[in-house]
């Protein structure tokens, strides 16, 4: 009984560091115990085992690891991708010899169609796709994807190190040592950047996943039942009707504890009778499938909510900002839009009968700065954070050009706020799984 505790002990502790290290970083969670656990488990807890090696052996330890630490997580190699790949291999090639001839042929034909996706997913994120990262070749294509919106992706910006100016809601990896399109986030799982062209295979990787790992768990319970029911009913007719004593804890467990003990007891039974071949990693799979599909419905909110994983974080930023009383919205003066169209009969000198729009001003960013895009929708609106919470009295050349710095007012919720890249969910989700 102690080694079935023990190992689902193990396990939950497993699982639930692997869920705070997966979430614990992202927006939603800054502020709940699991983003507290998230600074915890990545920042405090080294810092105090850093200070402690430093004072006994001047830091060799903690210097070593994070050489380390900084390999296996900053460059750019196989080894996690080639751990998760191997972790299935070897897990598929423990279980499925144990329970073969326990299962019907139906359930051999979904194995065959399942274990090989994660594999197919994988290898289609981590190759190389000319629509993920950005290049001189495929860079004025890029620039056309998406508009500026001012908010969090502003025109004229070059990157240092490709050198050309980057197009909105792309992000240079210092890992694939480019630029990324849509860039959600560098995966070490795929020894890949996510972005537009390889996230919805991303997103099929994710699914697959958690749906073999429950598929595994429902296979290892539903073959080792028959076994395990007939030894539990023997040891639950034992139980019950064995001689009492004073001393026999079954007198004075709680109803909450004898339910606890007879699950327990299951479990041993599951174990002695699957081994680890067959139950151990039924068991796994089982504590371990909600976590992908957790990351999965993430995603699927971000996709709700018309963002990236790193535009989620610059999101966030703006919201703590926000409620600080320190940020302030601006109307974008319709002349500067490139799909401004004049109204007839508005009454402004802007307005024209031809019905062709007007020439962008000259104090506009140039037509290589900011080109025509393919997006249906241009944004209104642009933030200003100031230090001292009044209202922005010098606004930095880039705003001025585009807003009226009297157009400005504080706003105290994010909700008040135009996200142009959400075009609503399914439109959203239509845009990636496209591209």
């Amino acid at each position: 009984m102690t080694l079935v505790r023990n190992i689902v002990i193990f396990t939950v502790t497993v699982s639930v560091l692997t869920f705070i290290a997966f979430f614990g970083r992202t927006p939603a969670f800054r502020n709940t115990p699991i983003g507290f656990c998230h600074r915890l488990l990545v920042h405090r807890i080294p810092s105090a085992l850093r200070a402690l090696d430093v004072l006994l052996t001047n830091g060799r330890i903690t210097s070593g690891g994070s050489r380390l630490g900084h390999h296996l997580m900053n460059e750019k190699h196989p080894v996690v991708m080639i751990f998760f790949l191997g972790l299935i291999t070897i897990s598929a090639g423990l279980f499925l010899p144990a329970i073969w001839t326990l299962l019907p042929f139906y359930h051999k034909l979904f194995v065959f169609l399942l274990l090989p996706q994660p594999f197919y997913f994988t290898y289609l994120c981590a190759k190389r796709n000319p629509d993920t990262h950005v290049t001189e070749l495929n860079h004025a294509a890029q620039m056309r994807h998406y508009p500026y919106d001012r908010i969090l992706f502003y025109p004229g910006n070059e990157c240092r190190t490709c050198k050309f100016n980057k197009p909105a809601r792309s992000k240079h990896c210092s890992i694939c040592k480019t630029c990324v399109a849509r860039a959600d986030h560098h995966c070490v799982w795929v020894n890949n950047c996510l972005g537009r062209g390889n996230h919805k295979w991303f997103l099929a990787l994710l699914l697959s996943t958690g749906v073999l790992l429950a598929y595994a768990a429902y296979l290892a319970y539903s073959a080792l039942r028959p076994k395990v029911d007939k030894q539990y009913a023997r040891y639950e007719h034992w139980y019950r009707f064995k001689p009492s004593s004073g001393s026999d804890p079954s007198s004075w467990l709680t109803y909450g504890e004898m339910k606890l003990h007879y699950f327990l007891t299951y479990v041993a039974i599951y174990i002695d009778e699957g081994g680890i071949s067959a139950a151990g990693v039924g068991l796994l799979a089982l504590l371990t499938w909600p976590l992908p599909l957790g990351l999965l419905g993430y995603h699927i909110y971000l996709i709700y909510a018309g963002m990236t994983t790193n535009e989620s974080s610059k999101w966030g930023d703006w919201a703590d900002e926000i409620a600080e009383g320190s940020v302030f919205l601006g109307r974008r003066r319709l002349e500067t839009m490139h799909d401004y169209q004049p109204r007839q009969g508005a009454g402004s000198e802007l307005s024209s009968t031809s019905g062709t729009p007007i020439q962008t001003p000259p104090e506009t960013p140039p037509e290589d700065e900011e080109p025509r895009t393919t997006w249906p929708l241009e944004s209104r609106h642009i933030l200003v954070h100031t230090t001292n919470g009044q209202p922005p009295s010098d606004l930095p050349s880039r705003i001025k050009t585009v807003a009226d710095k009297h157009s400005f007012e504080r706003i105290w919720h994010l909700a008040a706020v135009e996200n142009v890249y959400d075009l609503g969910f399914w439109d959203n989700l239509h845009e990636i799984l496209a591209n």
